[in-house]
């Protein structure tokens, strides 16, 4: 088994602090002029975590309760760039509403057999080399391990 030290830089990021230590074996190491000579992919891969909006507390003293918010659906892009994504939470059985920075909500819908109960604590998702979530394409996953496929999206706007 040989050990060797690489510095790694990915395109776009700084070069990395700490050495990757690899190990390479036999069969992957070859002597060449006294150096090992051998060959090694990196692979990245980043997980987005979207967290559930906190639920407000109470206070002590009693303020007058605000009427509820009715969302109104309106059409919405297939994608969103996942560096838009702020927080999710769970209105209905079958979609997660998510929250963009800025304000804006989208509902994301989930297929028939995936319940949205799932993820009331957050969700993850891989981050896509296009830097964007899609419906019919992307799936998102469950702190518990299950995963539902985005079959669509819809822009959420308060009813006047």
């Amino acid at each position: 088994m040989t050990l060797i030290a690489l510095t790694v830089a990915l395109a776009g990021a700084p070069v990395a602090s700490a050495p990757l230590i690899v190990e390479l074996s036999e069969l992957e190491a070859t002597q060449e002029g006294g150096r090992v000579v051998g060959q090694v992919t990196v692979r990245q891969r980043v997980i987005v975590r979207v967290p559930a909006m906190p639920v407000a507390r109470t206070s002590l003293a009693p303020t007058p309760a605000l009427p509820p918010i009715v969302w109104v659906e309106r059409d919405a892009p297939r994608c969103v760039p996942v560096k838009m994504l702020s927080a999710a939470s769970i209105t209905r059985a079958d979609s997660v509403d998510l929250v963009l920075n800025g304000g804006k909500r989208l509902r994301a819908q989930l297929g028939d057999q995936c319940p949205a109960l799932d993820f009331y604590t957050g969700f993850y998702l891989k981050s896509p080399s296009d830097g964007m979530i899609c419906a019919e394409r992307d799936v998102i996953r469950s702190r518990a391990g299950g995963e539902c496929r985005i079959e669509g999206f819809r822009r959420l706007v308060p009813r006047r």
